[in-house]
């Protein structure tokens, strides 16, 4: 039986739930590149924090949920860089997993971005690479 929400915020009190990407076929894509291992790191834009999304912080650790809000995995973050969308490396990008290069990162991401409170090139960001402490589902 799988674990509850209420149980792991038991054992992780001050872990924040979310989700990866915008729809469930991304989500899920998403998890199974986590659960696999080649996705160590992950993005989203400040405007989203600012807005009330809860900023990942340092040594905390994190409840990333799928799409039906069941969890799946617990995340520990252990880098931030806040920057530009432009300013993104291809060693950031690839940490991400989802691309083989810069070029395919910014196209896939530019279009996520997009889809989700607009884009542009020197649009802030905040980067975060992560370790998995937990795959849950």
């Amino acid at each position: 039986m799988p674990e509850t929400i209420e149980a792991l915020k038991m054992r992780y009190p001050t872990a924040e739930t979310f989700k990866f990407g915008d729809n469930a076929a991304l989500c899920e894509a998403l998890l199974s590149l986590v659960r696999s291992g080649k996705k160590r790191a992950t993005c989203g834009a400040l405007r989203d924090y600012l807005d009330g999304d809860p900023m990942p912080v340092i040594g905390r650790r994190d409840i990333a949920m799928t799409w039906d809000d069941t969890p799946a995995l617990v995340i520990e973050t252990v880098e931030l860089v806040h920057c530009r969308f432009d300013e993104v490396t291809e060693a950031m990008a690839l940490l991400e997993g989802e691309d083989d290069s810069l070029a395919g990162w910014r196209a896939g991401h530019r279009g996520y971005f997009e889809r989700n409170g607009g884009f542009s090139p020197d649009m802030d960001i905040v980067w975060e690479r992560f370790l998995v402490v937990e795959v849950l589902s």
